[in-house]
């Protein structure tokens, strides 16, 4: 729970507070007093008369009532602590720096549950334990630097780390990006990354409150919660960015060791993020270039033009804004001839648009003047301007404040000197501004950020899904397996396709039997070649399970008649023989999280190169053609080398409609559809695998 009295503390008390501001004690007391706390500060300290000019108190008891306390004391001291003075001083909020609780041993996790207990019983927020603390305009209740700017308009950031939040906070910094509030949760014991989410959502003033979130995740703990602040602070204007830690299974063993922390299979954390419309982050430097990109003017377009005085950076900017899907369009015409008349002789205006390094602070804001005024096909200008230690850049910094200022398009300053022009970039970042030193980082974060679809409606696409008869079969078939003794197994090929019919999914003609004589006719009655496949083993092409192209009656006798000697056969399935585009859609069941849906094509693509994409069910239409888009291979599936491309149409209708059938079928916990043949009318489900849970 979070209160004013955590956010805007009339009275402050360190207990642990102390002169050596070299530990974390004397320095909360430091960052306290030089961040101009207006209350009443106050220190418990035994040993001290006065701490950094502030009379100390020698017992906690002998304490006023007091609205924070922020606790910097060995652990086994800190639940008395928080009972005094919840007890007796009114304390209803607290800040616990001190380590050596749950992230460590099980009796620290029982002074964990003992502090949290007081604190629920009296109705007090907690922050904490194992943080550095808690940073916004009103106080500085943090023992760590940097102390970054602090502004109404800043980001807020939260972090499930204190360290990587100061690393963090150390890039930010250096790019002059401006923060309302820092929030370090450390064990997160009554308040995580959800609740202060939550928080900044149900209290949200658009007028006054911040509109860039930045996040530091190492454990997303309620998902659902995590998607529905996140997808609403969105919707009413907000942007936000996170890192998700230990995505991968060494990287969760890190988090683990570090937090307590559980990683999710990365595949859950994708589509939760695509779902609520977060752009993610895989690194400090990425998440603080989102973070500066999110102050600009919103970037309503793809076009770019490039304004530098230095050839080579220009070139990297090109080749990376286009690897990202973003656009350098070539400067041609009258306008453009126009602009050259204005620059020194050999300039450039094609786009690049280089100046030269003799080019003027002048020029600089003529041409920064035509990209906002004449050409109307760009839509933000990125500035890269440094110098190599002849000149000094305050005249050309100054027009870029100036045109930054005035202009509607968004202009990107990529400043590189940063110790040539240390004192220059300084001035040019105390004026408000951001910097980007890097600039193929600038267009990496760019291009993850324009590949970040808006939150996802939450209405249900139930059209075409027969939801009660899939709840039978479910339920039939889950008392199969509890006849049968067992807890989980896959469904038989004939069960499969009911649930598949039911969700409206087009399916291959086909038959399992037992009986040759059948499935000849089968053969006869829906036309040769077919396929055969046999029945009972999971994985058929390892077995020699797969028999394509089978033309006549004579070739489906010999493969029925071997298929049936292959170990746990239990019968064979006989499919007519469809040409296109292999294409795959998987499901797997996350704890916590629900289904994820993964989509790409089929074969080699999903097996050797993984080139998937993920959603979260149940999907919109919107979420779905985001998944196919952002597909490596998306080119193929559009059409190549004079090949048609496939009915992207259906291929979005089919997943929407599974994950709409797997949100009413959480006993489902895998599930494969591999292939789907594709062509440009039609896409058809021709194996398919489901493995059940009762």
């Amino acid at each position: 729970m979070i209160n004013q009295e955590l956010l805007n503390p009339q009275s402050i008390v360190v207990i642990g507070g102390s002169n050596n501001v070299h530990k974390p004690g004397g320095s909360i007391v430091r960052n306290l007093i030089s961040g101009g706390y207006a209350g009443e500060l106050r220190i418990v300290n035994p040993k001290e008369e006065e701490v950094q000019g502030i009379k100390a108190f020698h017992d906690a008891k002998e304490l006023p009532p007091t609205e924070l306390a922020i606790l910097v004391v060995a652990a086994k001291f800190c639940p008395d602590y928080v009972e005094l003075l919840a007890k007796e001083k009114q304390t209803r909020a607290f800040i616990i720096i001190s380590a050596g609780f749950g992230e460590e041993t099980k009796a620290g996790a029982e002074l964990e549950q003992r502090i949290l207990n007081t604190c629920e019983q009296y109705g007090a927020a907690l922050i904490g334990p194992n943080c550095i603390g808690l940073l916004n305009r009103n106080h500085h209740s943090v023992f760590t630097l940097p102390i970054p700017n602090l502004h109404p308009s800043g980001a807020d950031f939260i972090s499930g780390s204190g360290a990587t939040a100061v690393f963090i906070l150390e890039s930010a910094v250096i790019k002059g990006l401006r923060f309302n509030s820092v929030w370090s949760i450390g064990n997160g014991k009554q308040i995580g990354i959800e609740d202060v989410l939550q928080y900044m959502d149900e209290h949200f003033n658009p007028d006054t409150d911040s509109k860039v979130k930045l996040l530091y995740i190492e454990n997303i703990s309620n998902p659902d919660k995590l998607l529905y602040h996140a997808s609403n602070l969105i919707k009413k204007g907000c942007r936000i960015a996170a890192i998700k830690a230990g995505s991968s299974e060494s990287g969760s063993r890190a988090a683990s060791s570090h937090t307590g922390a559980i990683a999710s299979s990365d595949s859950a954390v994708e589509a939760l993020f695509r779902k609520a419309g977060i752009v993610r982050c895989f690194s400090r430097e990425e998440l603080t270039t989102v973070g500066c990109i999110f102050t600009l003017p919103p970037l309503n377009g793809k076009n770019f033009a490039i304004v530098t005085h230095a050839g080579g950076p220009g070139v990297m900017l090109t080749d990376a804004l286009s690897k990202g899907g973003l656009c350098v369009p070539h400067i041609e015409g009258p306008i453009a001839d126009e602009l050259k008349t204005k620059l020194f002789p050999g300039s450039s205006v094609a786009n690049p648009i280089d100046f030269l390094a003799t080019g003027t602070a002048e020029q600089l804001g003529t041409i920064i003047d035509y990209c906002e005024q004449k050409f109307d096909d760009i839509d933000a200008i990125a500035v890269i301007y440094g110098t190599p230690g002849l000149t000094q850049l305050y005249e050309a910094y100054g027009v870029l404040d100036q045109k930054i200022r005035e202009c509607k398009k968004p202009i990107f300053p990529v400043l590189p000197s940063l110790h040539t022009a240390g004192a220059e970039v300084a001035e040019f970042l105390a004026k408000g501004h951001v910097n980007f030193s890097d600039e193929v980082t600038l267009a990496t974060a760019l291009s993850q950020i324009m590949r970040t679809p808006q939150p996802a409606p939450q209405e249900l696409e139930l059209y075409g899904v027969d939801v009660p008869r899939i709840r039978d079969i479910i339920y039939r078939e889950t008392r199969r397996l509890k006849f049968e003794g067992i807890t989980s197994g896959y469904l038989a090929p004939d069960a499969v396709r009911e649930l598949l019919s039911c969700a409206g999914i087009p399916l291959v003609p086909e038959m399992v039997s037992t009986s040759k004589e059948e499935l000849t006719a089968f053969a006869e009655k829906v036309g040769f070649p077919v396929v055969a496949k046999v029945v009972g083993p999971v994985h058929k092409s390892d077995v020699g399970g797969v028999a394509l192209n089978i033309r006549t009656a004579e070739h489906l006798a010999l493969e029925f008649e071997r298929m049936m000697q292959i170990h746990d056969a239990t019968g064979v399935m006989v499919q007519k023989m469809l040409k296109g585009s292999e294409l795959f859609i998987g499901a797997k069941y996350e704890e916590r999280f629900g289904h994820v849906v993964l989509c790409g094509l089929g074969g080699i693509f999903v097996e050797v190169l993984k080139d998937v994409s993920s959603g979260l069910a149940p999907l919109s239409y919107a979420e779905t053609y985001s998944m196919i888009h952002s597909l490596r291979g998306y080119k193929i599936l559009k059409g190549t080398r004079g090949q048609k491309g496939i009915n992207e149409e259906k291929y979005a209708e089919i997943i929407v409609r599974l994950s709409t059938l797997l949100r009413f079928a959480t006993e489902i916990k895998e599930m494969d559809i591999n292939p789907l043949l594709a062509d440009e009318n039609n896409v058809v489900a021709v194996d398919a695998r489901i493995l059940i849970e009762r």
